[in-house]
């Protein structure tokens, strides 16, 4: 599996100069990104790349209050094959009524999306896990209302957060899950905490393997103490590092 990387991480940087950003994360070794907002700025992000053999499998777009139709016309110019909307605030996960509408929406977006030959997904926070609904979380909850070709892209690190094993959760939802967020830290709300993959309490090798249908892994750091840039390549070191490991061992098997 080739990881990627969120570009909200290295935000600064993209707004200050997005070529120079994306040239950089290409030296580092990523190959792909999952590019945030990326219509209004799709030339710009179309152009680095191409010049840094840069693909985008996953990207995030406000589906649920933007123009879906830039956003899948910008999401097809950019080869993204999943739009993912990265965030429905907290008080929209506090009851059952307000779960099925952001459910029913976001199935009538996947509709559209399928037009374009687009699948559509959503990301979590913790408060999606926090909030209990019927008995269950109400992220499950949400995912028991989608259609089937609506997928998941489970923030491993906010799960742990708002209270969830992060393993477990994977399991439980199974094959919805075809991405997920990797970071690491003190698992709570100190984003400037927040560490290299491998570093924290977040079990990173654990919540790979959970997800059965993992096409992407994609690494993420909300804020960070130290240099960016520093902080992505020692998360890309370890987790090809691990990768190369585990394919050493099974091939001695």
């Amino acid at each position: 599996m080739a990881y990627s990387v969120q570009l909200y991480t290295v935000r600064d940087a993209i707004e200050k100069d997005l070529p120079g950003a994306i040239r950089r994360l290409a030296e580092i070794g990523y190959t792909q990104v999952e590019p945030y907002k990326f219509a209004e700025r799709a030339e710009e992000f179309a152009a680095a790349f191409e010049e840094n053999g840069i693909t985008a499998p996953t990207g995030h777009a406000p589906l649920l209050s933007s123009d879906q139709e830039e956003i899948f016309a910008a999401a097809k110019r950019l080869g993204i094959g999943t739009v993912i909307d990265p965030y429905i605030p907290a008080e929209h996960w506090q009851d059952a009524d307000s779960i099925r509408d952001t459910a029913e929406r976001l199935n009538a977006a996947a509709k559209k999306g399928a037009e374009h030959g687009i699948r559509v997904g959503y990301h979590n926070h913790a408060w999606e896990l926090a909030s209990k609904i019927e008995g269950t979380t109400a992220l499950e909850y949400f995912a028991s209302l989608l259609d089937p070709e609506v997928v998941l892209e489970v923030d491993t690190y906010w799960a742990a957060v708002g209270g969830e094993d992060p393993v477990a959760l994977l399991k439980r939802l199974g094959d919805r899950v075809v991405a997920i967020h990797i970071k690491d830290g003190p698992v709570n709300d100190d984003r400037k905490a927040q560490l290299p993959a491998g570093q924290g309490e977040v079990d990173i090798w654990g919540v790979i393997a959970a997800a059965k249908n993992l096409e992407v892994g994609v690494v993420e750091f909300d804020d960070y103490s130290g240099d960016i840039f520093e902080g992505v390549a020692a998360s890309l070191r370890y987790l090809e590092a691990g990768a190369a490991a585990a394919s050493t061992s099974e091939a001695a098997r």
